[in-house]
């Protein structure tokens, strides 16, 4: 099995370096799927994950979430099942070995409608609220749809539309019917707390220029106020309010980033009422004021690509 396994990753990154000639993220005809191709190695970087499976074919990556510290290479996968904000870095990259990866997004639905075509009666979670993020070793079983689904970029556009969601729903349920089942199940079954936890997120992320009253929030999803924050924290190792504004801050990157624009009129178009206490903040998140940051990102050789693989 781990000759197949070698075997594939080997026959992709040959694709990859045959079809695409660019470094950093490469768009592809599939809206859901991201390749990265990256030759030298980061810095730490703030990312915001989504909901997404993240394989990496050659090299390392570290990924930071609260006070814990994660690594994965080629031997293992990771699983992401909400937004969850992270902080990752690239540790094994060069000229003669680039790193490579691919993220495949996906939403939470597609994941109930794998399970309610799949018919199973025992959908009950079994485990409790962890954090947002699980790693687990790479096998066949998952590494033969990916690869299905990376070479059907070579193949006319009218394959690639009707194929793929075949394939990404192939995918999703090996995951689910393997070591990553719970894990993702508790996201999506209704009921459960992980379940509950993953509304707000969604409803924090959908909001998150606007005050929202926490208190009402918990709330609305039918939990009490000091549940809600500690499995909240529990999953993203941040508080709601943190979580909010480490939205707000990555936005306000990427708006002066993409826009010529002040920096003082991107702090009240994400939500701040004050200038400077956005400064502060963005400082405090990224080590740089914003002008000075973006700067420096534009002459990165990642030239700002969310490296979320």
């Amino acid at each position: 099995m781990r000759e197949i396994f070698e075997s594939s990753r080997k026959e992709l990154i040959d694709f990859i370096i045959k079809k695409y000639d660019t470094y950093g993220e490469i768009v592809t005809q599939i809206p859901s799927l991201h390749l990265y191709k990256i030759n030298e190695i980061s810095e730490f970087i703030h990312i915001i994950y989504e909901p997404s499976v993240c394989i990496i074919l050659q090299g390392s990556k570290a990924v930071g979430l609260g006070n814990n510290m994660y690594s994965y290479d080629p031997g293992k996968y990771l699983l992401v099942s909400t937004n969850i904000p992270a902080n990752i870095k690239i540790e094994e990259a060069s000229q003669e070995l680039p790193y490579f990866s691919l993220t495949l997004t996906f939403e939470l639905e597609q994941i109930y409608e794998v399970i309610k075509e799949i018919g199973w009666k025992d959908t009950s979670p079994k485990s409790n609220p962890d954090i947002g993020l699980y790693f687990d070793d790479m096998n066949e079983e998952l590494i033969s749809p990916i690869s299905r689904l990376v070479k059907l970029l070579d193949t006319p556009q009218k394959n690639i539309d009707f194929l793929s969601p075949l394939i990404i729903k192939e995918i999703l349920y090996v995951l689910l019917n393997g070591n990553s089942g719970e894990f993702l199940k508790q996201y999506v079954m209704e009921g459960t707390t992980t379940n509950q936890i993953s509304k707000a997120i969604t409803e924090i992320k959908n909001n998150f220029t606007q005050t929202i009253n926490m208190k009402e929030l918990a709330y609305r999803i039918s939990m009490s106020e000091s549940s809600f924050y500690h499995n909240f924290k529990k999953i993203t190792m941040l508080s709601p309010l943190q979580f909010q504004k480490k939205l707000r801050l990555e936005e306000a990157k990427k708006i002066l980033f993409n826009q010529d624009i002040e920096a003082s009129q991107v702090a009240f178009d994400v939500g701040y009422e004050s200038p400077s206490q956005f400064s502060r903040e963005y400082v405090r998140m990224f080590g740089l004021p914003p002008k000075t940051h973006i700067n420096y990102l534009k002459s990165s050789i990642f030239n700002f690509v969310n490296l979320q693989d």
